[in-house]
């Protein structure tokens, strides 16, 4: 995953290099551009893993529900985009081995590359999230926070006129865990080697505006 990763960052590090270099080497009056903004709504519905220190075990869960998102960039003659991406949401965690269920918010952003097809619609994009975290509310005797995530998302949508419906596929790990509640451990311990992996799919309307 931490290779994986690397690979990832490399490449969006070199392709928004590319990008600003193209467009200054076009110049203002071939660059065909300008600023873009994307709201977003979204469902998202994930498998996630935890490996907890002893004597608790590696667990299983699921991350799902709605929140929103944004990006904000450049756009270059309606063909590619750079810029960031943000999302914010409300899902329902849950983890089999500690019996966790309860809502939790989560944030994440990153850099985000991408091209479209102006005449069909058709679009691709990709983004390296370089932080976030998921931090669920307590459940019964157990208060958990998650946070440094890293990871990729990839993506495909449709889009006409100003909307577009997207599929995307999230690949993340949060490097650092806070037990503020768990079994036998004090509030406030915090761990760098439990980690939560989550595998999401999200599915998202989005509102591409250039401005």
């Amino acid at each position: 995953m931490k290779n994986l990763s690397k690979k990832y960052k490399n490449f969006f590090v070199l392709s928004l290099v590319s990008f600003n270099s193209i467009a200054f080497a076009e110049g203002e009056s071939m660059f065909g551009g300008g600023f873009f903004a994307e709201p977003s709504v979204t469902f998202e519905t994930s498998q996630s893993s935890v490996h907890y220190p002893s004597p608790l075990s590696g667990s299983s869960g699921k991350v799902e529900g709605f929140g929103v998102g944004a990006r904000l960039g450049l756009h270059f003659k309606d063909v590619f985009f750079a810029g960031l991406d943000g999302r914010y949401g409300m899902p329902q965690f849950k983890d089999s081995s500690t019996k966790y269920n309860s809502r939790a918010t989560q944030f994440n952003w990153g850099p985000v590359v991408g091209m479209q097809m102006p005449d069909l619609g058709m679009r691709v994009w990709g983004a390296y999230v370089v932080d976030g975290q998921l931090n669920p509310e307590k459940s019964d005797n157990f208060d958990v926070k998650f946070s440094q995530a890293r990871g990729f998302r990839v993506g495909v949508g449709f889009r006409v006129s100003v909307v577009s419906l997207n599929l995307e596929y999230q690949d993340l790990e949060h490097r650092r865990t806070k037990l503020e509640q768990i079994g036998p451990f004090a509030a406030g311990t915090n761990f760098n080697d439990v980690n939560l992996n989550n595998k999401s799919w999200i599915a998202s309307v989005s509102f591409p505006m250039e401005l």
